[in-house]
């Protein structure tokens, strides 16, 4: 693929201290550009110059010690029509993931992660997705960015093996939409439930092989510069929580930014600044991936959790390079019919109860 026939360079050329991260991205117009070289590609979509915003906040973060093998692609050039645009991002995605580059999406409103998801379709495998998002989107009519999730779940051929949901607010929901995702064994965590203990959300963002976040679920205070942004949402800090937990996910293969608007940003910037740290972290989470996901070698201890007065039993799998936990569900008789599902303490200390962890009983809902 060409990719310089997708894409146009930045609007300004960095020319910041040595030590900004900017000067770690190859450049797609570089001579010596190769893109199986890279591990995670920057792809702007530029539809308010908003890309270019984020793109400068973040070239001028400082850069870790990480051995960095990153591209910037520069901004994907708009179609006709945001089903066109949509289009050119799904065979961007298509292409990157097909040469496992992570394709990091910045700007544009959240509608176009569609093309997103649906750079996984030649893949052929069932993938999960993670939405971060104050709302829903599941309305079948009127403004494209609130059909996103009602597109995504009603699209064919069907390979959504899962869907979680972080960070809406129950006031701005539509109880019979949230009852519909519960009924497809999708799970969800409300804004309150994350405020609480934002470590819950680990094992969800863990299953995802994409992340889609759309910034109206940063509170206006923090993210002002989009149109449906709240007095309450989630703080600066806990977004880039959320983004490092995407960062050191190992099944994680590509991840969006969207729903800037510079034109409702305060005099700072203070919206691009929060996306540009959120995809820091991202990247430095990336940098720090260490669990191999292979259970049966010495890194990680096997747990087998007996129920009184039965002979069922669970298994469970905590990592010892990185503390995570993993439940094995059996869903047929052939030994490959099995799956493991990401957990935390908690679920293994509730089966040591005799309690059936609620992500084992929805797992099994979606496999059989």
């Amino acid at each position: 693929m060409n990719l310089k026939l997708f894409f146009t360079p930045p609007s300004f050329e960095f020319d910041g201290p040595n030590n900004a991260i900017g000067h770690s991205f190859k450049q797609l117009q570089s001579d010596d550009f190769n893109i199986s070289q890279m591990n995670l590609a920057l792809v702007g979509i530029n539809t308010r110059g908003d890309a270019d915003l984020i793109r400068g906040k973040l070239f001028n973060l400082k850069r870790s010690q990480a051995n960095y093998r990153m591209a910037d692609l520069g901004n994907i050039q708009p179609g006709d029509s945001a089903q066109d645009t949509q289009a050119r991002i799904r065979e961007v995605c298509e292409f990157l993931i097909s040469q496992r580059v992570i394709p990091i999406l910045i700007g544009g409103n959240q509608d176009l992660a569609l093309g997103q998801y649906k750079g996984y379709e030649q893949s052929k495998k069932l993938i999960s997705v993670i939405n971060v998002d104050a709302f829903l989107d599941m309305e079948s009519e009127g403004e494209p960015s609130n059909q996103f999730l009602n597109d995504l779940l009603t699209h064919q051929p069907n390979y959504l093996f899962s869907y979680s949901h972080l960070a809406h607010q129950s006031y701005l929901i539509d109880a019979n939409q949230m009852k519909a995702l519960d009924k497809l064994y999708f799970e969800s965590l409300r804004l309150g439930e994350l405020r609480y203990d934002i470590k819950q959300a680990e094992p969800l963002i863990r299953m995802a092989d994409m992340l889609t976040f759309d910034i109206s679920a940063i509170r206006s205070s923090d993210a002002p510069g989009n149109p449906s942004a709240q007095p309450f949402g989630l703080s600066g800090e806990e977004a880039c929580q959320l983004t490092w937990y995407a960062g050191i996910n190992e099944k994680m293969t590509s991840v969006g930014f969207h729903g800037y608007h510079p034109s409702l940003d305060d005099d700072v910037l203070k919206t691009a600044s929060v996306m540009a740290t959120m995809v820091w972290y991202f990247i430095d989470g990336y940098y720090n991936r260490k669990d191999t996901g292979q259970f049966n070698s010495e890194n990680y201890t096997k747990y087998t959790v007996s129920f009184e007065g039965t002979d069922d039993t669970m298994t469970f799998y905590k990592s010892r390079l990185s503390e995570k936990w993993w439940m094995l569900v059996n869903y047929g008789e052939n030994f490959l019919d099995r799956a493991y599902i990401p957990c935390g303490y908690k679920d293994y200390v509730g089966a040591t109860h005799g309690d059936f962890p609620e992500r084992w009983i929805k797992a099994q809902g979606k496999l059989i």
